[in-house]
C-alpha cells in the first residue's frame, strides 16, 4: 500500500485554501464590509503562516546541510521559493480587489478614504493635524539609516514607513539622498484609522501612516520628503518547547512573548513601487537574504482592518445571526437532569451555546454536583467557562482543570487563567511532556443518593470559548451514557498520570485506539464493497495530511469504494488520479469558520457516525491527546448526516479541490443551495431537536454515486 501513491505538500495545499479566503474579498454579491473581513482574514492568516510554517523551513535551511536526508525529503529552499511565488502573485490579486473593487465601493457609498496627497477642506485639515499634534507626534521614533552601521531592530507584524528624502536645496539624485524610518505607532493604543469629522453625507477616514506622513517633514526638519513605502517584518513564532515540564514550562511561557519577539526574520514584505536602489540599501543594513523579500501593495497589516470603521452600520454588513432556542432545554428545570435522561447534540453558531454555560453554572451551583473535571486548550478573554469553574470551587465543589500551556499565541492567556483558577483552589494539571491536549471535555459528577453517583459529559468538535462558538461551525454533544463517561473517566485518570494503562471502548484516543479503529472502518467499508454491497465513506474535518491515512482512502478508492471529503484547510490527498477516481473533495468558505470534524461511515446502511477533536493530521493523530466520541441516538445521527448532506449539495460557497489544488467551482443544475443558510433554515424547521419517545426513520448515507 502506498508506494506509487503521491501527495500535495502540505503548506503550498494551505496557501491554496487560504487563497480562497481571498476570493470571498470578490465575491461583490457579499456586503461590502464582509468582503473586508475577508481581506482581513486572509492576511492574518498569511501573517501567521509565516510566523510558523516558514519559520519550519528557514530552520531547516539553518540547521541541516544539504546532503542531510531529511533535507533531500523536504527541500525546503525549493519550497520557500515556491511559497514567496505564490504569496507574491495572490498579493497582486489582493492588491487589485482593494484598489479597484473595494475603494469605489466605499465611495459609492460615501465612505472616502484620505490618502496623504489628498486635499482637504480647512476643517478636515485642522482636525487631522490636531488629531497629529495632540496624539501621534510624542509617540513617533524617527530614525536615519546608515548602510551596514546604524541596524534597528524591526518588531514582528509591526508597521513602519521607509521615507527617501534630501535636504533642501538640493537635487533629488539618490546618491544625495537619505534614508530615514519611522515605526506606525499602532502599539500605543492609536488607532489605525482616523475617522474624520461627516461633511455633506459623505464620510471620511484616513489611514494612521498617511496621517503621519502628511506631516512627516515636522519631525524631519531641513528635509524634503521625495517618496515613501510601508514595510513590515515577520519573525520566528514556531519555537520549541514540547519537551519541557512543570515550573520549566512555565518560565519558558512567562518569557514566550520577548522570544517571539526577538525571532530571526522570515518575511520581510516591500511596497511594490520600492526602487531595487533603496530595496538594497535595506537588505544590506537590517542583514536580510533574497529569500526573505516579499513583494506587497502600498498597503500592510490588512489584519486591522477587522476593525475598519463602518459609519453606516449595521448596513453594508452580514445580517447577525440569532441562534436557535431549544423549547424542551428552555422548558426543563435542570439541564443535568435533562441530559441525564436523554442525549442532545447542539450545533453551533446556529444553536445557542448558551446553554453549555447554563450547564456549568447549574453545577457550580448544585447541592448535589460533587466535582467538575474539564480540559481547557482556548478559551475567550473574559471567559464565562472560567468564571464557572472558579465559582464552582468557591461553593466547594472538587474542580480539577487540564490546562494546555502549550495552545500556541494562547499560551500566555492560559497560564493566567489557570493562575486565576488555583487562587480559587481548582487543581491544575499542567501540559504533558511531548503531547499536548486538544480534547474539548467537561465531566460532572451528582450524587443521586447516599451511594449512586451519575456523571454528565460535554463533548465538543470545538473549543470551550463562548466568543468563537459565534463564529465557528462546531458540534457539542451531552451524554450521560455509562461507556463514554467510564471512557471519559480513563482519559482524565490518564491525564493526572501518565503512567496508568487505560482501555477505551467507545471513545477514540490518538495512541490507545483511534488510528486503529479508522483503520478497521475503512477496511471494513472495502469488505462491503468485496461482498457485492456498497462501501461509502463521508468526512468533514479541517486537515488532512497525515500519509498512512491518505493511503487507506486511496486504497478504499481503489477497491470500488465511494468517498466524499468535506475539507477546509491543508490536503495532501490528491484527487482525479486513477488510486483517487473514488474521491471527491470539497471545500466550503462562508460567513462563518467550518471547524467541525465528523466521520460517517455507511456499514451496509447502518451508519456509524463519530465526532470529535481530530483531524487526521499527525499532531493530531500521534502528538495530541483527542477525543472522538461515538453517535449512537438515531436521531443524532439522522440530523448529523442531514447536515454533511446540505454540506455536500452546496453549489454557491462550496469548491472542489482539483488535482492542481486549486479550487474549483461547482457546476450543478437546479436550485441555489448555500449550506450555511441551509443548515440554518434546517434546525429552525425542526420543531424539536430531537423526539425522544419516537423511533426515528433511519437516513440512510447519500446514495448518489460521486462524480469523479
Amino acid at each position: 500500500m502506498g508506494k506509487n501513491y503521491d501527495y500535495f505538500n502540505r503548506d503550498l495545499s494551505w496557501l491554496h485554501f487560504n487563497h480562497r479566503v481571498l476570493t470571498e474579498a470578490r465575491d461583490t454579491s457579499l456586503p461590502l464590509y464582509e468582503r473586508i473581513k475577508f481581506l482581513a482574514i486572509y492576511s492574518n492568516n498569511l501573517e501567521e503562516f509565516y510566523r510558523v510554517r516558514v519559520s519550519y523551513y528557514r530552520n531547516l535551511i539553518r540547521e541541516l546541510d544539504e546532503t542531510h536526508p531529511k533535507w533531500k525529503e523536504v527541500q525546503p529552499d525549493v519550497i520557500i521559493a515556491k511559497i514567496n511565488e505564490l504569496v507574491a502573485k495572490y498579493q497582486l490579486e489582493f492588491s487589485k480587489i482593494f484598489s479597484q473593487s473595494i475603494v469605489p465601493e466605499l465611495r459609492s457609498n460615501n465612505i472616502i478614504l484620505l490618502r496623504t496627497n489628498a486635499t482637504l477642506t480647512e476643517t478636515q485639515e485642522a482636525f487631522v493635524k490636531k488629531v497629529f499634534m495632540n496624539n501621534v507626534l510624542s509617540s513617533l521614533q524617527p530614525v536615519l539609516l546608515k548602510r551596514k552601521r546604524i541596524k534597528p531592530f524591526l518588531k514582528t507584524g509591526q508597521l513602519y514607513v521607509v521615507i527617501k528624502f534630501v535636504k533642501r536645496g538640493l537635487a533629488r539624485i539618490f546618491s544625495r539622498s537619505q534614508v530615514g524610518m519611522v515605526k506606525i505607532p499602532t502599539d500605543h493604543n492609536i488607532a489605525r484609522f482616523i475617522t474624520l469629522p461627516e461633511e455633506n453625507g459623505n464620510h471620511f477616514i484616513m489611514f494612521l501612516e498617511d496621517l503621519i506622513m502628511r506631516y512627516i517633514e515636522k519631525i524631519f526638519p531641513g528635509y524634503k520628503v521625495v517618496d515613501w513605502y510601508n514595510i513590515k517584518v515577520t519573525r520566528d513564532a514556531d519555537l520549541e518547547y514540547d519537551d519541557y515540564v512543570g515550573e520549566d514550562l512555565i518560565d519558558v511561557i512567562e518569557s514566550i512573548g520577548s522570544t517571539r519577539a526577538l525571532g530571526p526574520p522570515n518575511r520581510f514584505q516591500y511596497d511594490h513601487r520600492m526602487p531595487n536602489a533603496i530595496l538594497s540599501y535595506l537588505r544590506d543594513t537590517l542583514d536580510l537574504g533574497n529569500e526573505d523579500m516579499v513583494k506587497g501593495g502600498s498597503i500592510h497589516n490588512f489584519s486591522a482592518f477587522f476593525g475598519f470603521p463602518n459609519p453606516l452600520a449595521p448596513r453594508l454588513e452580514n445580517d447577525k445571526l440569532i441562534p436557535l432556542r431549544l423549547r424542551e432545554l428552555d422548558n426543563c428545570d435542570s439541564l443535568i437532569e435533562e441530559f441525564q435522561k436523554h442525549e442532545y447534540m447542539l450545533h453551533f453558531p446556529y444553536q445557542s451555546y448558551s446553554y453549555f454555560i447554563r450547564f456549568l453554572q447549574e453545577a457550580a451551583n448544585d447541592p448535589g454536583v460533587e466535582s467538575i473535571r474539564s480540559t481547557q486548550y482556548r478559551v475567550a478573554s473574559n471567559s464565562a467557562v472560567v468564571e464557572n469553574l472558579i465559582t464552582a470551587a468557591e461553593n466547594g465543589k472538587k474542580v480539577t482543570v487540564f490546562v494546555e500551556l502549550k495552545a500556541r499565541f494562547d499560551e500566555e492567556a492560559n497560564l493566567k487563567h489557570a493562575r486565576d483558577m488555583k487562587r480559587a483552589g481548582i487543581k491544575i494539571i499542567y501540559s504533558i511532556p511531548g503531547l499536548k491536549v486538544h480534547a474539548k471535555v467537561a465531566l460532572v459528577t451528582k450524587k443521586l443518593g447516599k451511594r449512586k453517583k451519575k456523571s454528565t459529559a460535554f463533548i465538543g468538535t470545538g473549543n470551550f470559548n463562548e466568543k468563537t462558538a459565534r463564529l465557528y461551525c462546531d458540534h457539542g454533544f451531552f451524554t450521560s451514557d455509562d461507556g463514554i463517561i467510564n471512557d471519559l473517566d480513563n482519559l482524565f485518570k490518564y491525564l493526572e498520570d501518565q503512567s496508568s494503562k487505560p482501555s477505551f471502548k467507545h471513545i477514540l484516543v490518538p495512541n490507545f485506539n483511534m488510528v486503529e479503529t479508522f483503520e478497521r472502518l475503512i477496511h471494513q467499508e472495502i469488505d462491503h464493497v468485496k461482498e457485492g454491497g456498497r462501501g461509502y465513506i463521508c468526512l468533514k474535518m479541517n486537515g488532512l495530511e497525515d500519509e498512512y491515512m491518505i493511503d487507506l482512502l486511496y486504497e478504499a478508492s481503489e477497491k470500488g469504494v465511494e468517498i466524499d471529503i468535506i475539507i477546509r484547510g491543508i490536503c495532501r490527498l490528491i484527487p482525479n488520479q486513477p488510486y483517487s477516481k473514488n474521491i471527491r473533495l470539497v471545500r466550503i468558505i462562508d460567513k462563518f469558520l467550518e471547524h467541525d470534524r465528523v466521520f460517517v461511515f455507511h456499514n451496509n446502511g447502518d451508519e456509524l457516525v463519530y465526532a470529535g477533536s481530530a483531524d487526521w493530521m499527525r499532531r493530531n493523530l500521534y502528538r495530541r491527546v483527542e477525543c472522538i466520541f461515538p453517535v449512537r441516538d438515531e436521531s443524532i445521527k439522522n440530523e448529523m448526516i442531514d447536515i454533511l448532506n446540505i454540506q455536500l449539495k452546496d453549489n454557491v460557497k462550496a469548491r472542489h479541490i482539483n488535482s492542481k489544488m486549486g479550487n474549483s467551482k461547482i457546476k450543478r443544475e437546479g436550485e441555489e443551495i448555500r449550506s450555511q443558510e441551509a443548515i440554518y433554515s434546517f434546525l429552525k424547521k425542526k420543531s424539536k431537536h430531537r423526539k425522544t419517545d419516537a423511533k426515528p426513520e433511519k437516513h440512510s448515507a447519500k446514495e448518489t454515486k460521486n462524480p469523479s
